[in-house]
């Protein structure tokens, strides 16, 4: 088989594996935040959840540089096309991200009430929106974005702010944050004392049932949109590019890789499965469980989202002839050869020392601890 193949098709999957990284570890971390003010009756109880986290949250934003920096070398149109017309939006994921961490950097710095409150509310906002951002982008996917380019490749987002807020995109976004906040509610569980642990069980049971309620929403949703079929690509020897191709919008388009390779609705209902797994865990009070089903439910929604629209990237819903997908957008094999290398070296330290990190800092908060450590946060 063609190793330049290979290496696309890989490329594909190790770009899932980041998205469930992000999407898993910074959304643990996102769920504490957007729970802050809801479960956190007391300062002193805030104070524990956000020490419960306090030894990863920046430990786990290396996920989201390998998420940027792997579509940036691996996928320089999509990084390009998507940087440049979605401007407006990724200076809102970044400004919520830039004040975060002088939330969890300044908040108990000062005893004042007022203080601590606003970072409270600056915390909960930076946790929910980039969650709700990360899911209306997966739900524009597959509605396509309105852009097309030019003959030397110069791309033109035709698109507005507002119109990336419809309402499908609307409940991605509702589902990628009632996954986070089950996500920080079980994480809150597991490593706070009681009655805040008590709160954030019942927290999670409601977070788990709404996920799958969003989930099978827009997977019957998803059967009603129009898809994108990929009915010619560049012949051979012709430069791979969305120029040279012919890409059509059919109604349930999206349902085919389904109907030609069944196994793939293994994907989705591994999704369900975490979501319903995790809520019997929390069910029982187990924790740690619980946890490891919500990263099972991530791999499973957002392996739907790839498998549904493979080949297919980002489709373009002005020019759809203009889509880009795994074939016509990734770098040259050279490139590729070289970052799975690093890849192979570098992915298995981060798993590492993650686990590492998770093993050390194992155990409930002390309430009383985080009163008496003026470092803490």
């Amino acid at each position: 088989m063609d190793l330049y193949l290979i290496l696309k098709v890989l490329w594909w999957l190790l770009l899932g594996i980041l998205f469930v990284g992000l999407a898993t570890m910074v959304g643990m971390d996102m769920g504490v935040g957007t729970l802050l003010r809801f479960i956190g009756k007391t300062d002193t109880e805030r104070r524990v959840m956000l020490n419960a986290i306090g030894p990863h949250w920046d430990g786990n934003q290396v996920w989201f540089i390998l998420g940027g920096g792997a579509i940036f070398a691996a996928f320089p149109l999509i990084y390009a096309t998507s940087f440049s017309g979605l401007y407006v939006v990724i200076l809102l994921l970044l400004w919520s991200m830039i004040v975060r961490p002088l939330g969890f950097e300044y908040r108990s710095k000062l005893p004042s009430s007022g203080w601590r409150d606003a970072w409270d509310w600056t915390l909960l906002l930076s946790g929910a929106l980039p969650m709700i951002i990360f899911g209306a982008a997966m739900g524009n996917m597959l509605q396509g974005v309105p852009f097309h380019y030019s003959w030397d490749l110069r791309s033109y987002y035709t698109g507005s702010f507002i119109t990336l807020f419809n309402p499908f995109a609307i409940l991605a976004g509702l589902l990628s944050l009632s996954m986070s906040v089950y996500m920080g509610a079980v994480m809150t569980m597991g490593r706070a004392p009681d009655p805040l642990s008590g709160r954030a069980r019942t927290a999670a049971g409601y977070a788990a049932l709404a996920s799958v309620v969003l989930f099978a929403i827009g997977g019957v949703w998803l059967t009603m949109l129009h898809g994108y079929v990929l009915v010619n690509g560049p012949a051979p020897g012709v430069a791979q590019t969305p120029l040279q191709q012919t890409v059509q919008v059919q109604a349930g388009a999206w349902m085919n890789n389904y109907k030609a390779v069944p196994l793939l609705w293994a994907v989705p209902l591994l999704g369900f499965a975490g979501m319903l797994l995790g809520w019997l865990s929390v069910r029982a009070n187990k924790s740690t469980p619980a946890w490891w089903f919500g990263a099972v439910a991530w791999i499973g929604v957002i392996g739907s989202v790839g498998v549904t629209m493979f080949p297919f990237l980002m489709p373009s819903s002005e020019n759809p002839s203009q889509s880009l997908t795994v074939w016509n957008s990734i770098s040259s094999q050279m490139t590729l050869t070289w970052m799975t290398g690093w890849a192979i070296v570098f992915v298995p330290i981060i798993f590492w020392y993650t686990s590492w990190a998770f093993y050390v800092m194992r155990g409930k908060v002390d309430p009383k601890e985080v009163e008496a450590d003026s470092h803490a946060y």
